[in-house]
Order: C-alpha cells, then structure tokens, then sequence
C-alpha cells in the first residue's frame, strides 16, 4: 500500500513531537552519534585521500566458489557497499553496449525523449538532470537480470542480511525478483548532469511510517548502538508515498552493472561508505536549530536529499567509486548516501544497466504482479514515469527470450 499524507507540516510536527518524547535526550544521544560517526567519516576521508580504496572490492570468482573471507563480509556490511569484478566477461557486456545503442538509435529514442513525462523525484537535488534513458526492455537488459552470475551475486549480497528476528522471516534470499530499472548512457563532456548527495527508498516516511519507525526502533529508543542496517525486521512492510521512479520494492541493495570503462571523473558514483549514516540522519532532523514542521528538507514523493547544512560531517566521506570495467557490478546498501559527479571529464561514454537485489518477499511479490504486464507490453514498469516508450520498439526483448529463471524472477510463473 502507499502512503498518504493530507498534511505534512501537522504530519512532521506531530512526529517530532512523538519522537521526542519518547527520547528525551534526543540531543545528548545526537551528540554521541555526530561524534562517532564524523570520526568513521574522517578516518574514511584520510583513507581516500591516501589513494586507498574505500570501497570494498570482491571478484565474482570468489563468491561463486564460496571463498569471500569473513572480513571482506565485515567489510562489506561497515561500509554498505561493494565493488563485485568480473561478474559478466567484458566481450559479452561490449557487444550489449553495441546492442543497446543500436536499439535506441534504430527506434529514435532521443525524438522521444523530448516529450517524455516529468520525472520530478530528483527535484529538490541541486544537480538533478541524470543521463538516464527510460528503457527497461532491451535484449541486453532482460539477458543480464536473468544470468546465472548476476543472480549468484545477488543471493550472496541478500544473504549478508539477516532476514530472520524479530520471531518472522522476512524474505527468502535464495529467491531473486526482477526491479526492472534504467538505462544510463552519458556522454563525455557533459557536465551539470550529476545528482547531489541524496539516499531513496523514503523520504519523510521514515520519520512518520509506523513500520519505517519500527526498522529504526533502536535509533528512535535512544540505543543507536544496536541498530543494524543489515536487519531485515519490518522493512518488507513499510508503506512509501507514491511518485514516479519512487521505489515500492523492497531492494537489499541498490545496483549497477559497468557497460564501458568508467572511474572517478567520469561523471561516476560517489558513496558515503558508512552502512548506518541513517542514523546520523533520522537523528539530525530532530534537533532544536530544525523547524518543528521541517525534516532537514526532505520532501515526500523525492529523494531523501542530503544538505550540507544539516549533515556537514558526512560529506567528508564522500568518495568516488573505484575504476569500473566493462562487466564489473557496483552495490550499496538502500539507505547508503550516493551522489553522481556533475562533470563527465573522460573521453568516452560512460555507460550502465541499474539492476538491484532483492529478495522474494510478499511486498516484491505484489509489485511483480503489477510490473509482469509492463513486460509483456513494453510498458514502463510501475514505479516510473508512464512513458511507455517501447511498446512499439523493433527488438525488444519478450517471452522467447526468457529463460526458466527470467520467468520466475519476473514473477510470470506466479
């Protein structure tokens, strides 16, 4: 279900207000986090800057053979996020790239796009103008969600997840839903086409939710220190308000997949490496220099937009993802803060398939009952701006092109 809120300023007030008083020392308790966290922040910030890697590195090898250390797992779940190498082989994702270009080019996508709908989830980011491409049914795209190696990636990364507390079960990792997603296809040279520090997966909701306050029971009850991300309690039930490009699934880890060479100053990635940053920010918005009906800016139906002003510390370690080949994968955690450089400096595309994990859970099984149609009529899927720009593209992907797994995963066999 979504959530709906008539009025958002009583609807803040009156959460600050509950939330406050169930944790009177709301600013002591701040004061511990901004202290430990801006200290995480640092020690990442030095060791960015010292030319090592902040973001964890695993080769695809290692997880098909069951051979990741335990702390490259601690690793991974400190920091929200990875870098999974060699996932797909490099001839394989160039020759999509190919196919991708030639399916947009054959079918005038970019004619298209000048009457597409407004996407306005982004629009209280300061850079806020993606190169992103509203196609989710190429060939190139259906082949990779379904592939043996992207889905064995997935379970591994559903799995760092507890997905049982609380006395339930909260999803079944082995299970791996499609979210169909985009495309990003960005050109070198452009610039002020990035998208400032944000998280998604809710907004104001966190704060207001019932359930969305039952995932942060331990932040809200003054015990931050027991709080893990990787929990998996209540978040299958949360109820997010609805708006395009808006996520209604329940998404372990938010994803990319390299199409062509990319690093830092490529108009790439940028994480704050830190897994329970969400902390920081549920915590800030409740202390005395933010207005009773204001949340640190956050706007329903938009990305959860991270603000210099509110949340200086964190920005400290705000780092660009390492060099990315052709077939390599990047995740993060779906409350790690990211952001996307303005400037596009290098000398060719920079180009990626979004592709998610998610688990099965009732909550993903109920959005692909509504996304299955898009598939087979070429619509965009639920969650996005109705566009629908393939319905009559030549070479989209359909039925025939599943495999066993496509089926399932897309929830046809449901």
């Amino acid at each position: 279900m979504a959530l709906k809120i008539d009025d958002l300023s009583s609807a803040i007030r009156q959460a600050k207000k509950e939330l406050r008083a169930a944790l009177p020392n709301y600013r002591e308790v701040f004061a511990e986090v901004e202290a430990s966290i801006g200290e995480e922040a640092k020690r990442i910030a030095a060791q960015r800057d010292r030319g090592e890697n902040v973001i964890p590195e695993i080769q695809f090898s290692d997880i098909a053979g069951r051979s990741v250390s335990a702390d490259e797992i601690a690793l991974v779940k400190s920091r929200g996020a990875c870098v999974i190498r060699n996932v797909f082989p490099r001839e394989q994702v160039q020759s999509w790239d190919d196919d991708i270009a030639q399916y947009v080019e054959r079918n005038h996508l970019d004619k298209r796009l000048e009457n597409r709908a407004e996407d306005k989830y982004f629009g209280q980011l300061a850079s806020s103008k993606p190169q992103i491409y509203g196609v989710y049914w190429s060939k190139p795209q259906v082949l990779a969600r379904q592939s043996a190696s992207l889905t064995a990636a997935r379970v591994f990364l559903n799995k760092l997840w507890r997905n049982e507390s609380e006395g339930r079960v909260h999803f079944d990792p082995e299970r791996v839903p499609v979210y169909a997603d985009r495309l990003r296809r960005r050109p070198p040279g452009s610039a002020s086409l990035g998208l400032s520090a944000h998280c998604d997966g809710g907004s104001v909701e966190r704060w207001i939710e019932g359930n969305f306050r039952k995932v942060y029971r331990h932040v809200f009850a003054g015990n931050w220190r027991d709080y893990d991300p990787f929990d998996a309690a209540f978040r299958p039930d949360v109820e997010e308000i609805a708006s395009p490009a808006v996520c209604s699934m329940f998404r372990t880890f938010q994803g990319w997949t390299a199409l062509t060479p990319q690093g830092p100053g490529d108009g790439t990635l940028q994480l704050v490496p830190i897994a329970n940053a969400m902390v920081y920010i549920l915590l800030r918005a409740l202390q005395d220099d933010v207005a009773d009906d204001d949340l640190c800016g956050a706007m329903p139906g938009r990305a959860l937009s991270i603000k210099p002003e509110f949340h200086a510390p964190l920005f400290e370690a705000l780092s660009s993802i390492p060099k990315m080949e052709a077939g390599d994968t990047v995740f993060w955690h779906s409350d790690v803060i990211h952001a996307v450089e303005d400037e596009h400096k290098g000398a060719g595309y920079s180009n990626v398939m979004y592709i998610a994990s998610a688990p099965a859970c009732a909550k993903n099984d109920a959005y692909l009952k509504r996304q299955s149609p898009s598939f087979l009529k070429g619509e965009s899927p639920p969650d996005f701006p109705a566009d629908h720009f393939e319905t009559d593209f030549t070479g989209r992907a359909t039925v025939d092109d599943l495999s066993p797994l496509g089926r399932a995963q897309l929830g046809l066999d449901l």
